[in-house]
C-alpha cells in the first residue's frame, strides 16, 4: 500500500506524545507501540503499572509509563477533572475514583498538555474509549463526528477515500451534514494531495426517487456548495454514480461538478455508513482505518476491537498528523 508508506514517511521522526490507555491489558497495543517507537512515528506514553509492563517486555523500560495509582500527576489531574465536570454534578470523590480509569486518565493527560493525542479502543467499546473525550475535549457550540479512511487497490481505485460518519452521529441533520463534509475535505487534504470530490449519497440519483432522505441529501449538498464553491461536489447520488464515470454519464444531467471518482463519501446516517464501511473492508479487498474523530479540541481516536497491530500503527500516524495540523 503506497499510501501507507507515504503516511509513515510523513510522520517519521515526530516528537508528538501519543498516550495509549490500554497498554497494560492489550498485547496488540504493546506490539504496536514497539513498532511505532522503532519507526519514529511518535513518543508513546503508556498507562499502566511500570513493573508489570517491563516484566512483559523489557524494551518497554525505555518508554514513558504512567501509573494513575502512584503518579505525581494524579492529584492535579483529579482536581482539573473535578473543575471541568462539577457543573454536571461530579463531586471530588467521584473525580478521585474516575481518574483511576485509564481512559479518563489518558484523556486528562491530553487535556492538560502532557500528551498531544490519544489512541484507544482495541479492547473496549467506542463509548468507553471516547466518552471522556466527548465530555472533556468537545469544542463549545459544536459537535463531534467521525470518518473512516479507506485505502488499498481493488481495480476500482488506487487512491484513498473517506467515508463519513461511520462511528458517532446516528442521524445527522441537514445543517450538520455540510459541516461533516467540509471537515472530511479538510482531513482528506491533510492526508493526500489528490483533489477532493464530495458525493452526498442516497438510494436515488438526482430525483429518481423523492423522499425525506433524498431531499435531506439534496438540501445538504446545496448548502455545502453554497459555502464551498471551490470544492467539487454532487448530490444526492447513488454510490455507483458517485464512483463510476460510465454509470454517472447515464444517470446524471449536464453541468455537474464531476462524473465519477468521488473520494469523500457523505452518508445520510450512521446505519448505512457503518454497514458499508464494514462490507467494503471485508468483501472489497480494501483497508479501513478508523473511526477517526473530528471536532475535538485535541485528537483522540478510536480503534475497532478487531484492530490489528498495523491498524493501531496507521491510526496513530493519522493522529500525529492531526496533532501537527492542530498546532498549525
Amino acid at each position: 500500500m503506497n499510501f501507507c508508506k507515504q503516511l509513515l514517511k510523513l510522520t517519521k521522526n515526530s516528537n508528538k506524545k501519543i498516550v495509549f490507555p490500554e497498554a497494560s491489558f492489550s498485547d496488540r497495543t504493546v506490539q504496536a507501540v514497539l513498532k511505532l517507537k522503532k519507526l519514529g512515528i511518535c513518543e508513546p506514553v503508556l498507562i499502566g503499572d511500570e513493573s508489570s509492563l517491563i516484566m512483559q517486555n523489557k524494551k518497554l523500560g525505555k518508554f514513558g509509563i504512567i501509573n494513575p495509582k502512584t503518579s505525581q500527576l494524579t492529584e492535579m489531574l483529579t482536581q482539573n477533572l473535578f473543575e471541568a465536570r462539577k457543573d454536571k454534578g461530579l463531586t471530588i470523590e467521584d473525580a478521585q475514583k474516575l481518574i483511576l480509569n485509564p481512559h479518563y486518565f489518558a484523556t486528562m493527560l491530553v487535556k492538560c498538555g502532557y500528551a498531544d493525542g490519544m489512541v484507544g479502543g482495541a479492547e473496549v467499546s467506542t463509548k468507553d474509549n471516547l466518552k471522556p473525550a466527548l465530555q472533556l475535549l468537545k469544542k463549545e457550540d459544536s459537535f463531534v463526528n467521525s470518518y473512516t479512511l479507506i485505502i488499498g487497490e481493488n481495480g476500482l481505485t488506487n487512491n484513498p477515500f473517506i467515508m463519513t460518519d461511520c462511528g458517532l452521529i446516528e442521524n445527522p441533520s441537514v445543517e450538520q451534514l455540510p459541516i461533516i463534509a467540509k471537515r472530511a475535505v479538510d482531513e482528506f487534504k491533510n492526508l493526500s494531495n489528490v483533489e477532493p470530490k464530495v458525493a452526498f449519497l442516497s438510494y436515488s440519483t438526482y430525483g429518481s426517487a423523492n423522499s425525506e432522505i433524498t431531499q435531506k441529501m439534496s438540501k445538504s449538498q446545496e448548502i455545502f456548495k453554497l459555502n464551498n464553491k471551490d470544492i467539487k461536489s454532487i448530490g444526492e447520488v447513488q454510490l455507483d454514480s458517485a464512483l463510476l464515470k460510465n454509470v454517472a454519464s447515464l444517470k446524471m444531467g449536464e453541468g455537474k461538478d464531476f462524473y465519477g471518482g468521488a473520494n469523500v463519501l457523505v452518508f445520510p446516517e450512521l446505519n448505512s455508513a457503518n454497514i458499508c464501511y464494514k462490507a467494503i473492508s471485508y468483501f472489497g479487498k480494501l483497508y479501513a482505518i478508523g473511526p477517526i474523530t473530528v471536532g475535538l479540541k485535541k485528537p483522540v481516536n478510536d480503534l475497532s476491537r478487531g484492530a490489528t497491530v498495523m491498524d493501531i500503527v496507521y491510526l496513530t500516524a493519522i493522529t500525529v498528523l492531526q496533532c501537527k495540523k492542530e498546532k498549525e
